[in-house]
């Protein structure tokens, strides 16, 4: 099964550095953006490793409203 995430980016330095939107706590870095691509790929496998269960958890949801 292949998933889709939003891969937000932007440079530092002469680095593309970015995250998974959806995926709090992947980030990665590369000296081009497809190796910033392979690097959050990687980072994304990564954590799925160390932490299989959170794949399978049961995951609620709940509205909370924010004053801006």
């Amino acid at each position: 099964m292949k998933r889709f995430f939003t891969l937000e980016y932007w440079t530092d330095e002469g680095w593309f550095v970015g995250k998974l939107k959806e995926i709090p706590g992947v980030f990665s870095q590369g000296e081009t953006l497809d190796e910033l691509k392979d690097n959050i790929v990687d980072a994304y496998r990564a954590m799925q490793e160390s932490a299989p269960e959170l794949e399978h958890a049961e995951a609620r949801t709940l509205e909370v409203g924010v004053e801006v």
